[in-house]
């Protein structure tokens, strides 16, 4: 018999699998059971609605961001942490964009999560204002889902331009040497 924390990972797994490949609102909670090797009715021992899942999904998502940009030790390492995030969980971030923009829930634990990033970004480059902080939070986070997106190369910018110009911002923002 699996156990109860195994099983909230499984239906977690299979959740995020489900969400980078149809989306929130194409995802249905039966399917993540069905997906994670359990009984539709097994997924609300664990979560009480599809938006649960989601957030959890998203919160652990932020922080496997910010483990990742921890270690990053350039600023070019720091762009490509935040690309491959974003181009790994396309689909899923496009879902949290919308949900974003629609649900009080989803919008309140977004902005828990930015003033978390906010610390981590002042605790590592203590010269930089709040605002400084949220305001390249906002501006890598649209470009990075523009990048992942497709958006520059549809624009006619290549990748490895686009990659650069959001190196720069990176640089100048943090005043820091490549």
């Amino acid at each position: 018999m699996k156990s109860r924390k195994s099983g909230r990972s499984e239906l977690l797994k299979a959740a995020q699998l489900e969400f980078e490949e149809q989306g929130f609102d194409g995802t249905q909670t039966n399917a993540i059971a069905r997906r994670a090797g359990y009984a539709p009715q097994t997924f609300y021992r664990h979560f009480p609605d599809k938006k649960a899942i989601f957030l959890a999904i998203y919160l652990d998502w932020a922080e496997a961001e910010a483990q990742a940009l921890a270690k990053a030790d350039t600023v070019p390492a720091m762009i490509d942490t935040l690309l491959d995030h974003h181009i790994a969980h396309r689909l899923f971030r496009r879902s949290l964009r919308h949900l974003t923009a629609i649900d009080p829930e989803i919008a309140a634990v977004r902005a828990q999560t930015r003033q978390q990033q906010m610390g981590a970004i002042k605790a590592r480059f203590p010269h930089l204002a709040a605002v400084d902080a949220l305001t390249l939070i906002f501006t890598l986070e649209r470009l990075c889902d523009a990048w992942a997106e497709g958006e520059f190369e549809a624009c006619g910018i290549s990748r490895e331009t686009a990659r650069a110009h959001m190196s720069t911002i990176l640089m100048n923002a943090l005043r820091v040497a490549p």
